[in-house]
């Protein structure tokens, strides 16, 4: 099934509370040739809004990133584990974000897995420890297991980076916040990924 094909089926799917409530999916975008796979944990407002992953403060810095390693969404795919935004009404009445059920996780894999395998990567990188537990260990831990290369049933092999809303929150005029270990993190991926992509080409 091509990623077009599994997107409107995808459209289509109300199987848990959040894919009835979200305003739009947020399926992937980028370059579906590519070797490397960045996947995030899942939408949040902005995502929701647009239809489109990371593209709200965090993601702004994963797109700055991105370019100081010369690189832009054109280069890499971009995903989440879940497709629809997990959020509940908050005490305001507006609706705010929520960490996503473990059988709303389970529910979405009937996506991301066939979703992985059509573009079938030399790299995953995970954006922060949800993802990465998600995909690599369920016990994984991010500020001591990140940069590292991991086993993946999904690519060649998997990484996992700090996600950038993390660094937002602990960045200071004089503390990047771990902005320059993102940086590192996307550049030994993608690094890895284009050595993997010839070695099997040559």
């Amino acid at each position: 099934m091509s990623l077009d094909e599994l997107k409107v089926k995808n459209e289509a799917c109300v199987d848990c509370e959040i894919g009835q409530i979200r305003t739009n999916l947020v399926f992937g975008e980028g370059n579906p040739e590519s070797p490397l796979v960045i996947v995030g944990e899942g939408p949040g407002e902005e995502e929701d809004k647009t239809g489109r992953p990371f593209v709200g403060r965090a993601g702004k810095m994963l797109d700055q990133a991105l370019a100081d390693n010369g690189l832009s969404r054109s280069d890499v795919y971009i995903c989440n584990t879940l497709k629809c935004r997990a959020c509940e009404t908050g005490s305001s009445g507006r609706l705010v974000n929520r960490p996503p059920t473990k059988e709303e996780v389970a529910q979405c894999r009937q996506w991301l897995v066939p979703q992985l395998a059509e573009i079938d990567p030399k790299v995953i990188l995970c954006i922060g420890a949800p993802s990465a537990k998600n995909l690599i260990d369920k016990d994984f831990k991010i500020t001591k297991e990140r940069g590292k290369l991991f086993p993946c049933e999904y690519a060649k092999t998997a990484m996992a980076a700090l996600h950038p809303a993390y660094v937002l929150r602990r960045s200071t005029q004089t503390y990047d916040g771990g902005y320059s270990l993102i940086v590192q993190d996307i550049g030994r991926a993608w690094e890895v990924a284009l050595k993997l992509l010839e070695k099997e080409e040559s």
